[in-house]
């Protein structure tokens, strides 16, 4: 991808190093917690915005409650990327309060191995026997999707039936499950398998049983770099990012 639309957006926003009457804005290391789900479309965003503004992103990738585990021990960091609201960390008082910022929001929904036999989810019914009937599934397990389809068993009432067969594992290894066909179907968000070979997505689960997940993120409230934070997540909301974000299988969002 090329500089240009990315230079063009920082400009916009106005957070490019320049030098003006003798101002400089001097570059800096900023700390970046980043949820597996959002991996792919950030390292197609970082390496623009490091090289636009001279910042270095020092990025830690994890499963968010174990992003959420470092801040609450009191790790240093900048910015935090998460697959659900950071609202919760802003009351906590972890996060500033105005940083708050989305970046899109992703469904449930359910991937095959191609070729594999395609399950029918079409309504609610057909999905939980879906679930039944499979031998084993993937999800994201302490991921945000994996985490909300466990509350799914539970309302649908086959909990106690369809737990034992969920695998699951850290960050890409649903995606490496199906992609094997060592699980009959994954239920996941979309962008956690895209990049996984022979991965066929087959959509979101219906709108009674499906879940909207934010992606958002926030500035530490004891950032060490909390100007070059901001900058970075206003990059993150140029029209240019979103489109890498939607070509990454997040769909628009309110803020």
């Amino acid at each position: 991808m090329r500089i240009g639309p990315f230079a063009a957006a920082l400009f916009a926003a106005g957070i490019v190093i320049m030098q003006d009457a003798g101002t400089t804005v001097e570059a800096a290391d900023i700390r970046v917690f980043c949820t597996g789900a959002a991996r792919r479309a950030y390292e197609t965003l970082a390496p623009q915005f490091e090289r636009a503004t001279g910042h270095k992103l020092l990025t830690q990738f994890a499963l968010p409650p174990d992003l959420v585990k470092k801040v609450d021990a009191g790790e240093p960091f900048d910015v935090i990327i998460l697959s659900y609201d950071v609202e919760g960390l802003i009351k906590q008082g972890k996060l500033t309060a105005n940083s708050r910022t989305v970046f899109g929001r992703i469904g449930i929904g359910v991937a095959v191995q191609q070729g594999a036999p395609k399950p029918d989810f079409s309504t609610v019914e057909a999905f939980k026997h879906a679930l039944l009937n499979a031998k084993s599934i993937a999800t994201s397990g302490e991921g945000s999707s994996g985490r909300y389809v466990v509350t799914l068993l539970d309302r649908l009432g086959i909990a106690d039936q369809i737990k034992p067969k969920i695998k699951s594992g850290g960050p890409g290894y649903s995606a490496q499950l199906v992609s094997r066909g060592e699980v009959d179907f994954v239920v996941s968000g979309l962008p956690p398998l895209l990049g996984a070979p022979g991965i066929e997505w087959l959509g979101y689960l219906p709108a009674e049983i499906n879940n909207w997940l934010a992606f958002t993120g926030g500035v530490s409230a004891s950032a060490k770099e909390a100007e070059a934070g901001r900058a970075l997540l206003n990059f993150l909301v140029t029209p240019a990012a979103i489109a890498v974000w939607k070509e990454n299988g997040l769909e628009p969002a309110a803020p």
